[in-house]
């Protein structure tokens, strides 16, 4: 039997959202092992001055663990 822990992050790119959930992931990566899935929770963008700075997503990242 295997038992799977769920965390939420959130992180943001000033290219897209996909890239905001990849670095989210990468970034995760670095201190946790068997990442199985990802859920994606929110998005949201930051304008300013009539234009879009900033995409941002919250995640959740479910891993198993040892």
């Amino acid at each position: 039997m295997s038992v799977v822990k769920v965390i939420e992050v959130m992180a943001s790119s000033k290219k897209s959202w996909e890239d905001a959930a990849s670095s989210a992931i990468s970034k995760a990566s670095k201190t946790l092992n068997n990442i199985r899935s990802a859920w994606v929770q929110d998005q949201s963008i930051k304008v300013d001055k009539g234009k879009i700075t900033e995409f941002r997503v919250t995640l959740k990242i479910s891993f198993e663990l040892k």
